[in-house]
C-alpha cells in the first residue's frame, strides 16, 4: 500500500464530494480548500493510513486542504492509540504535532489529536507546555492546552488541569470557553466536590457557555444554586461575597 500524503489525498478525490462544501463544513473558517468529503470517508481512510511514516504525515500538514490536514492529525491520533507504540514513537508524534501547530488551524484538529497526541505524552512528564500553551495569543495553542488536559482528567489527574481551566477562565474567544466548559465536565466526573469547589470559588467569573457545559452532568438543584451564585456575583461581587 502506497503510504504517502499524495496516495492520500488522491484517496479522499475518489469520494463523492457535497455540493457545496462550505456547507457540510460549515464549523471551519479558514480560508483553505474544502473538498466536502464526508468525515467518515475521511476518518476510515486515516485509519488505515496510520502506518503512514511521520515525514509524509508533516508533508500531509503541509497541504492546504482542510481534509488533508485533519487526515494528518488523524492519522496521529491512531498511531497514539496503539497498544504497543514505544515512548519514543510517542514522543515523535507529540514532537511533530507541537512543531507544525501553525498548520492547526480548526477546533476539529485539536480536538482529533492535542488528548492523545499530546496529553498522554505528558503523563509522566512535567506539564510546563501546556501552561506555555494556555499563554499563547495563538487560539488553537490556547485550545490545545486545555484539550490536552482531557487525557490527564481521563487518568485522574486533576491539578493541572483545574490550574489551566482557572488560567483561561475569562479567554475572550468563544472556542475556548466551551473546551474550558468540557474539561471542568469532565473534572466532575472524576470528583464533583472539586468541580463544585471551583466554580464557588470562581463565582462570577465562569462564562455562560463555560458554566453550562461544566454543570451539565451536575444534579438539577446544585445546578441551579451554582448558577444563582454566579449569577448573583457577576452583578455584585460585595454582595454575593457577604452573602
Amino acid at each position: 500500500m502506497d503510504l504517502t500524503a499524495n496516495a492520500f489525498l488522491e484517496t479522499l478525490r475518489t469520494f463523492p464530494r457535497s455540493e457545496d462544501p462550505a456547507t457540510t463544513h460549515k464549523h471551519y473558517k479558514g480560508t483553505a480548500e474544502v473538498l466536502g468529503v464526508r468525515m467518515k470517508h475521511l476518518f476510515d481512510t486515516a485509519k488505515r493510513f496510520t502506518d503512514m511514516p511521520l515525514d509524509e504525515v508533516a508533508r500531509l500538514l503541509d497541504e492546504p486542504v482542510y481534509e488533508a490536514r485533519l487526515g494528518a492529525v488523524s492519522v496521529l491520533d491512531f498511531k497514539a492509540r496503539r497498544k504497543r507504540i514505544t515512548d519514543e514513537e510517542r514522543r515523535a508524534l507529540y514532537e511533530l504535532y507541537m512543531d507544525r501547530h501553525d498548520r492547526i488551524d480548526s477546533w476539529d484538529f485539536v480536538d482529533r489529536a492535542a488528548p492523545r497526541v499530546v496529553g498522554w505524552y505528558l503523563l509522566d512528564k512535567p506539564r510546563d507546555p501546556l501552561y506555555e500553551l494556555a499563554r499563547s495569543s495563538d487560539t488553537w495553542e490556547r485550545r490545545t492546552a486545555v484539550t490536552a488536559s482531557f487525557w490527564l482528567i481521563r487518568r485522574g489527574d486533576l491539578d493541572d488541569a483545574l490550574s489551566l481551566a482557572e488560567l483561561l477562565l475569562r479567554d475572550e474567544e468563544p472556542l475556548i470557553h466551551t473546551s474550558v466548559g468540557v474539561a471542568l465536565r469532565e473534572i466532575g466526573q472524576v470528583d464533583e466536590n472539586r468541580l463544585v469547589a471551583f466554580l464557588r470559588d470562581h463565582a462570577g467569573d465562569v462564562p455562560a457557555v463555560t458554566f453550562r457545559y461544566a454543570t451539565a452532568k451536575l444534579p438539577p438543584d446544585l445546578r441551579r444554586d451554582l448558577r444563582a451564585r454566579n449569577a448573583l456575583e457577576a452583578q455584585d461581587p460585595n454582595g454575593a461575597a457577604s452573602a
